[in-house]
C-alpha cells in the first residue's frame, strides 16, 4: 500500500467530523476510523470503492510513526476473520475498513467532539 485515496463521500464525512471534533488532520481521523471499524469484528460489505476525491495521502502520512502498527493491525484482523494476508487482500480490507469506519463515525450522531472519540475508544465491547 503506497497511497491512500478516499471516496468523495468519505472526504465529505471527514470534513464534517473535522468540524465536530476540531481535529485538523485527515490522517488522524482516518486512524480513528480504521481502528473503530476493525474493532467491530465483522467483515465490511465487499463493495467497489470509488476513490474519486482529491484527498490522497501516502501510507506513511496515514500511519505516521506507527505505520507498521496499522499494517500489523489490519493483518491481524484478516487472520482473525480467516482471510489471507497477501498484500492485495490486506490492501482491500484496509480500504473497506477505512471507508466503513468513516461512515460509522459520521453516522453515529454520537461524535460531537474529540472527547466523544475518546469515550468510544474506552467503551468495552
Amino acid at each position: 500500500m503506497k497511497q491512500v485515496r478516499l471516496s468523495q463521500q468519505s472526504k465529505d464525512q471527514l470534513s464534517r467530523l473535522k468540524g465536530k471534533t476540531g481535529i485538523k488532520n485527515w490522517n488522524v481521523l482516518c486512524r480513528w476510523a480504521l481502528c473503530y471499524s476493525l474493532s467491530e469484528k465483522t467483515l465490511p460489505t465487499d463493495i467497489q470503492i470509488v476513490a474519486d476525491s482529491n484527498l490522497e495521502m501516502s501510507w506513511f502520512t496515514f500511519g505516521g510513526d506507527y505505520y507498521e502498527l496499522y499494517d500489523a493491525l489490519v493483518k491481524a484482523w484478516c487472520i482473525q476473520m480467516g482471510l489471507p494476508t497477501d498484500e492485495e487482500t490486506v490492501a482491500k480490507y484496509f480500504r473497506l475498513n477505512l471507508e466503513r469506519g468513516i461512515s460509522h463515525l459520521c453516522g453515529t450522531g454520537f461524535i460531537k467532539s474529540h472527547d466523544d472519540l475518546v469515550k468510544l475508544a474506552l467503551k468495552e465491547n
